[in-house]
């Protein structure tokens, strides 16, 4: 990308790319960033490119895109990168990949605005604090300034992945289409304990739920939520080996080096709630949970034991009554999982925006988004109506 690239005819702004996070200063970015989603600040972006874990040769080549005003002062950003798979993003578009390649297109490389291996919302186009038109100027600028890197860079298409609903509308008109998925998180209605939220679920699941923690109440596992300096170098070794586990088994090649987390514990301690089960003097299972303002989001589960109802105590129930105690608004579970809904996790609408420079793979493309965004809703309707696990009122 040149110095300054075109941004939709609005002259007010000049954008242009950097190859690492470190070419921006740590409180210049934060400052756009806010303080409410830990996967967009400065540290975490660092933490991924200084251990190796997205850098070109994994196929993330860091493009983060800045926005600055007539006087030079940055005022927006993106954390972007030129992607040569689709591996790692959770909107998945290896469909619409095979699909190009078979019409004789290039689909790879792309670009694309998003956290490596985070599927959580947030905000993508970085504005910082400001009133709602300048918002929605920074946020169609720096819009305007993807579609002008793809453009410039040769790409196929641009995307940006778990934007936020109010950035996804202020794109709306720069050619993005529009698509939706689902997650499950568990929201936190003001209760006191965990029995408050287990008595507003219908007898049959409360009973379950109950069940299941009794069994691993009454084993032989502890468990430990840890955090801050109690993040040693035997913990991440031993969580390591979990995470190691479960990514040979779901990817085939584990996306996050072991210098991630050490990173992430040196520079995000506070925000890494770790829950480790121990049994026989050793670590057996770890689930990693990241802290942000108002939301825990759990984001990596491994065990090196099969414990039955395990994953659900360390993963969701212990994440419940952590958000529970600390007074947070909602625990987000990560991508999928229909199970969780019978735990309390219900639907929520996420969203990401796709540019294609074909216009015919615009048009075929932008036919399928609506039908598929048809049948999700359909589909959340549904959970809502027929499957939530609470009593009605």
């Amino acid at each position: 990308m040149p110095p300054e690239t075109d941004t939709g005819g609005q002259d007010r702004y000049s954008a242009r790319c950097i190859t690492s996070i470190h070419d921006v200063g740590r409180e210049q970015w934060d400052r756009l960033a806010g303080t409410d989603n830990p996967f967009v600040i400065h540290d975490f972006l660092a933490c991924l490119e200084d251990s190796g874990s997205a850098s070109p040769e994994t196929g993330w080549g860091p493009a983060h895109v800045l926005l600055e005003d007539s006087r030079q002062q940055l005022v927006g950003a993106a954390p972007a990168w030129f992607k040569s798979h689709s591996m790692g993003e959770y909107v998945f578009d290896q469909g619409l990949a095979d699909a190009f390649e078979r019409a004789g297109g290039h689909y790879y490389p792309k670009l694309l605005v998003a956290v490596p291996f985070t599927p959580v919302t947030g905000p993508r186009l970085l504005i910082g604090k400001t009133d709602a038109a300048e918002c929605m100027e920074r946020q169609r600028a720096l819009g305007s300034a993807i579609v002008g890197l793809a453009r410039n860079a040769g790409v196929s298409s641009a995307h940006i992945n778990f934007l936020t609903s109010d950035e996804s509308h202020a794109i709306s008109r720069l050619g993005f289409l529009q698509r939706t998925g689902i997650q499950f998180h568990w929201e936190n209605r003001r209760y006191a304990s965990f029995d408050e939220f287990l008595a507003g679920l219908s007898s049959r699941k409360r009973k379950a739920i109950r069940r299941e923690r009794r069994e691993i109440a009454a084993s032989d596992i502890s468990i430990h939520r840890l955090t801050g300096e109690e993040l040693t170098g035997e913990i991440w070794d031993a969580f390591y080996g979990f995470y190691r586990d479960t990514g040979n088994r779901k990817w085939g090649i584990p996306y996050l080096t072991r210098d991630f987390f050490e990173q992430l514990g040196q520079r995000m301690s506070d925000n890494v709630v770790l829950i480790m089960c121990r049994r026989d003097d050793r670590w057996i299972a770890g689930a990693l949970n990241v802290r942000g303002s108002s939301t825990l989001f759990g984001r990596y589960w491994g065990c090196i034991e099969d414990h039955p109802m395990l994953h659900f105590e360390c993963c969701y129930y212990q994440a419940i009554e952590h958000a529970i105690c600390n007074g947070l608004a909602r625990v987000e579970a990560g991508a999928q999982g229909g199970h969780k809904i019978q735990r309390g996790y219900m639907p929520v609408t996420t969203h990401s925006s796709h540019w294609f420079a074909n216009q015919g793979m615009h048009d075929a493309v932008s036919r399928y988004f609506a039908e598929e965004g048809v049948h999700i809703g359909e589909q959340a309707d549904y959970i809502e109506r027929e499957l939530s696990p609470f009593r009605q009122v």
